[in-house]
């Protein structure tokens, strides 16, 4: 058993990530319920539709699940509220300063995990009282840290400068995989493009189908006049890709994403004009599977990888 089992109650260390159009209550219970914490991904959500899907998670699952909460949401203060007032036992948080809400979410014996893109970063989240970081390296799909650092790198250091539990993210999709991440110091995985390809997930069935037939290359980080988002290669990508390489200007970025674009493409299933946010991981998941069977073959590969580690020698 691990920490991070034990700061949760969860009998598997792998969290599914709270990714935007994607991680609703079916999602979110259905890993819980598999042994994993399931996180309902509030980015995408008005208030009111967060506790609708909140309530509606505690009535599928009687094991803990969280809420993902990006910090940068225009009504954070009502997302804070909401989750307060539900009682959710655990909250991720990412995409801001962990000081200003974490105190506030631990008064209420919220357990608070912070995502993070570095070791300075970690440690401000250690200093800010969070129980957890997780540390996502530049294979992630979604919102990307400016450093650039993959996971091989980002988690021994990261592991390195903070005492609290760390869970790594970032291009994990295999048992072996995850148990490489266990090796490099990590006491759990987040585990997010795998899921987005499950038959829970509420993304467009298109928007599964190519992250299912997406290749090498197929994805890469975009919009970095903004805030760095790793997005599959289309009509979009290369409008935006055309503006970066004329110098445009982060106004004009904003311009050409315009509103919505995220939940047209992941959400409606418009594969050309819609942001399709995915990790490279995505490179490696080739069928869309009930959640329950995505966690039964992570920890299969992981002790099938486990046992084929120990039979070798390599010195």
């Amino acid at each position: 058993m691990s920490r991070i089992t034990q700061l949760f109650n969860i009998q598997l260390p792998i969290i599914q990530a709270g990714m935007v159009w994607a991680s609703g209550w079916r999602l979110a219970s259905a890993v819980s319920n598999a042994g994993g914490l399931g996180l309902i991904g509030s980015g995408s959500m008005y208030p009111d539709v967060l506790r609708e899907h909140i309530r509606k998670c505690k009535a599928a699952t009687g094991k803990t699940f969280g809420v993902n909460i990006p910090l940068l949401y225009p009504d954070i203060d009502k997302h804070i509220d909401i989750v307060i007032e539900e009682k959710v036992p655990v909250v991720f948080t990412s995409a801001g300063n962990p000081a200003t809400w974490t105190p506030v979410l631990k008064q209420h014996d919220i357990k608070v995990v912070h995502v993070v893109s570095s070791s300075r970063f970690a440690q401000k989240a250690e200093q800010a009282g969070c129980d957890a970081v997780v540390a996502e390296g530049f294979e992630a799909g979604g919102h990307n840290g400016r450093e650039e650092t993959t996971t091989l790198v980002l988690v021994p250091a990261v592991c390195r400068t903070v005492s609290i539990p760390v869970i790594a993210a970032g291009g994990i999709a295999t048992g072996r995989q995850m148990l490489a991440a266990m090796v490099l110091g990590a006491e759990g995985v987040q585990v997010g493009s795998r899921f987005v390809a499950s038959e829970e997930a509420s993304s467009h069935l298109n928007f599964k189908k190519a992250v299912i037939n997406a290749t090498e290359g197929d994805t890469e980080l975009s919009m970095k006049r903004l805030v760095p988002v790793r997005l599959i290669k289309n009509k979009f990508f290369e409008a935006i890709a055309r503006a970066e390489a004329a110098g445009a200007s982060a106004a004009t970025l904003k311009d050409i994403l315009g509103r919505g674009r995220a939940k047209k493409g992941m959400f409606e299933g418009d594969m050309e004009e819609g942001e399709l946010e995915i990790g490279q991981s995505s490179i490696l998941i080739r069928d869309i599977l009930p959640a329950a069977i995505i966690m039964h073959n992570l920890c299969t590969e992981f002790n099938e990888a486990l046992a084929d580690t120990e039979k070798k020698t390599y010195f």
